[in-house]
């Protein structure tokens, strides 16, 4: 299908398998994996594609299918001076927050939990930021470090 300014709609048909939470919190509520999916994004995105739906492929399997976008962005962290960054984290935070809030009454329950009169949070949430940081930087030197010790095989591009 074409826009009128003819541009063409991409649908992107994905698999979806069982939750990999089942094992642990038991069964989805829904028997069709991909009504799983698209529900749980209709819960925590503001406004869904309204191409976001699920189907069963004629041997059985699950899909959820949605519109395509060619247009992703992804932020160059790695230029951010720290003012940049602590904004970008700020509005990453805003975003998991209002995702969070929208799936359910939890932000009253949270904000119960959290108090106003402590930072105990917020530092507890700093210091498993630069210990997340640490590890990943740890993960990714022992992976250079496999490649160039021929463990495993590295390639650039597809």
């Amino acid at each position: 299908m074409m826009s009128e300014g003819n541009d063409p709609l991409f649908l992107q048909f994905k698999e979806a398998v069982q939750s990999v939470l089942e094992p642990y919190a038991g069964r989805s509520a829904y028997g069709h994996h991909g009504q799983r999916v698209v529900m749980g994004q209709r819960l925590m995105q503001p406004a869904s594609d309204i191409f976001l739906g699920w189907t069963t492929g004629r041997n059985g399997r699950h899909f959820y299918v949605r519109q395509l976008h060619d247009a992703k962005i992804k932020p160059l962290v790695e230029t951010f001076n720290a003012e940049m960054l602590d904004v970008y984290g700020q509005a990453c935070g805003w975003v998991l927050a209002r995702a969070h809030a929208k799936a359910s009454e939890i932000s009253a329950t949270i904000s119960g939990y959290l108090g106003a009169s402590s930072d105990a949070f917020d530092t507890a949430m700093g210091k498993f930021a630069l210990a997340y940081a640490d590890q990943a930087e740890r993960d990714h030197a022992a992976l250079k470090a496999a490649v160039r010790n021929g463990k495993i095989v590295a390639r650039q591009g597809f």
